[in-house]
């Protein structure tokens, strides 16, 4: 019989806000992470931040922004209003405090609940803030989350607006760094919806005319759009749509108030609602929804008063009103939907006649593909009862209040050697594995229903539930583990070509990584050292004394379970894939996966690197 645990007063306990936000993180910024992926902590701090930014600007306060990113530190200075200056302290250490509490100074606002500024305080391990407003100036410093200094009010000639510096703590955010092309994205978005806006990341500026129609031309090549962007806004919303003429998913970029909802919600839902019924209704044919939608590439972006979040990180919309005397969020976006996109294909013919080729083609794929989908899918149902192929983790990205969804990762491995290590290592709760045979089939230049009829991408698109669109994806970390050889790199390649030529959206969305591994352990009796490259190799044999005995590992299935964990943990080493805008997919593909061209050819003489064998030196 088990024994029972004391509960009495000595096991409550009452956290302060700094106490409670380093405790449990997640909560306030989603996942840690170390830089690797959009969505980990360290680019959250500098939304939470830029987001109060960004609300003076909405509020017509500061039209320029200046950001200054360098290696562990980050400074962002906005000229408007300035935080009153008996609040500082205030403004950025208690909780419930703040002046988006009140309507009539924050009317359409990003961050509502006040908790953004004080979550960055309590996580790093250097926080400033000072205010300039009516001539005068305020500073306060913290180290997380404690106070270290606050000045008096002074008189100040500098321009009026509000100044953070902040350094995120190494003990929460281990061994992190900042990539720049996250944080351009992010910046691109913040100027696409908000016309006007200058941001000044160090020294380079970002600002945009056309709004959406900036954000789609961003996404697709203008040789791959079917036609122009149609660019439609009035005020509180805007939309902006195209169609590719290649790709096979639809792509949707949804905000609300100025915030990425990479998650959707009720705005992103009404929308793909209202453009299928006002194309039906243009065309008078009940044109199939998936077929009306099929290889849509489209932007939409509203603002609500008092939005509800379904998380922290308000990454999905969970209100279904818009605020201030207007219709619900459905009623208002189908009503202009209809009307002003209706209107549009009334007066071009030629891009309704486009629109409507497409549908028909579509229809006539998905029927040429009805049946062998189903074979697929009854196959597919099959194997998940017993397919050795995934083993699956408990917990996964649509469990929406489940605070470690974002850590959901896949892992698609080559051979059982490889497979059977990361699973007998890997976090049963968020790390699932999928076990290839052997090398995919390079899927360049096939057509979906190739998906269909190969039972290891049927079963792979099974897994990560995208059959139908990223929106229900399983994971939010799709990782290629393969070995650092020619068979292993082929295989990485031929995955990419599969990812690039039917899911291209699962990489725009950065949910597509290589697992680094190390190819060397160097270690003596005390300490064992990993080492991703030769320099680290070189690096670890200075550090130890004597002759410390060197293992180079050729492949995964070489690594131990009890080793692989630290490969997959929290020192794992993930390096994303990501899009060249320079180079649309197409060309991409071809170049790289294509018949063997001389320009091919000549680009790999050109790059070749010949690296000497270095077991010569072990």
């Amino acid at each position: 019989m088990a024994q029972e645990t004391k509960y009495t007063e000595d096991n409550i306990r009452s956290l302060d806000w700094k106490e409670h936000i380093r405790m449990r993180p997640g909560m306030y910024i989603g996942k840690l992470g170390d830089g690797s992926s959009p969505d980990d902590g360290i680019y959250i701090l500098i939304k939470e931040v830029l987001d109060n930014s960004i609300d003076e600007y909405v509020m017509g306060a500061g039209k320029t922004i200046e950001i200054s990113v360098k290696e562990t530190s980050v400074t962002i200075r906005d000229y408007g209003r300035g935080i009153p200056l008996g609040k500082v302290v205030d403004v950025v250490s208690k909780m419930n405090t703040g002046g988006k509490y009140d309507s009539k100074a924050f009317k359409k606002s990003v961050g509502l609940n006040g908790v953004g500024t004080k979550a960055v305080n309590a996580l790093s391990t250097s926080f400033k803030v000072q205010s300039v407003r009516d001539g005068q100036t305020a500073l306060a410093e913290f180290e997380r989350g404690n106070l270290t200094l606050k000045t008096d009010v002074e008189p100040s000639s500098q321009r009026k607006g509000t100044k953070v510096w902040f350094t995120p703590d190494p003990e929460i955010f281990v061994k992190y760094k900042f990539r720049m092309e996250y944080i351009i994205k992010m910046i691109k978005n913040y100027v696409y919806l908000n016309t006007g806006l200058t941001i000044i990341l160090n020294g380079e500026k970002y600002i945009s005319e056309n709004g959406l129609k900036d954000l789609l031309k961003e996404n697709i090549a203008d040789e791959s759009m079917l036609f122009p962007i149609v660019h439609l806004l009035e005020d509180d919303i805007e939309m902006a749509l195209t169609y590719s003429k290649s790709q096979y998913s639809e792509e949707y970029h949804s905000f609300v108030n100025g915030q990425h909802t990479t998650q959707g919600g009720t705005h992103q839902n009404a929308y793909r609602e209202a453009v299928v019924k006002t194309v039906r209704d243009f065309f008078g044919k009940n044109y199939d929804a998936s077929d009306i939608r099929k290889s849509i590439v489209t932007a939409i972006s509203i603002k609500v008063m008092e939005p509800v979040f379904e998380s922290q990180t308000k990454t999905k919309l969970g209100s279904t009103e818009m605020g201030g005397g207007l219709p619900t969020v459905r009623t208002f976006i189908n009503d202009f939907v209809k009307r002003r996109l209706d209107n549009y294909l009334h007066k071009h013919p030629d891009v309704a006649e486009k629109i409507q080729k497409k549908i028909v083609q579509a229809e006539k794929e998905r029927k040429e593909l009805s049946g062998i989908r189903k074979l697929a899918r009854d196959r597919a149902k099959k194997a998940s009862l017993h397919n050795k192929k995934l083993r699956d983790c408990r917990v996964h990205l649509g469990d929406m209040k489940k605070d470690n969804r974002l850590d959901t990762t896949l892992f698609i491995t080559e051979g059982d050697s490889a497979s059977g290590s990361i699973t007998k290592s890997r976090n049963v709760n968020t790390q699932a594995v999928f076990s290839l045979k052997g090398k995919p089939l390079n899927s360049y230049g096939l057509s979906k229903k190739i998906v269909y009829e190969n039972e290891e991408f049927n079963l792979l698109q099974s897994a990560l539930n995208i059959e139908d669109g990223i929106e229900n994806l399983r994971y939010n970390n799709i990782v290629i583990a393969t070995d650092a050889d020619v068979d292993g790199m082929h295989i990485r390649l031929l995955l990419i070509t599969f990812f690039l030529q039917f899911f291209p959206e699962l990489i725009r969305e950065g949910h597509l990584y290589i697992l680094e591994t190390p190819l060397f352990r160097v270690r003596d009796k005390k300490e064992t050292f990993y080492c991703y490259s030769e320099q680290e190799r070189r690096d670890a044999i200075n550090k130890l004394r004597g002759k410390p005995e060197i293992t180079r590992f050729k492949g995964l299935g070489e690594i131990s379970p009890n080793e692989f964990v630290h490969f997959i943990g929290n020192d794992i080493r993930l390096d994303p894939v990501m899009l060249d805008k320079e180079m649309p997919i197409e060309k991409l593909l071809a170049f790289y996966m294509g018949k063997n061209t001389p320009d091919r050819q000549k680009f790999i003489i050109e790059n070749l690197k010949v690296e000497l064998d270095l077991a010569e030196d072990i």
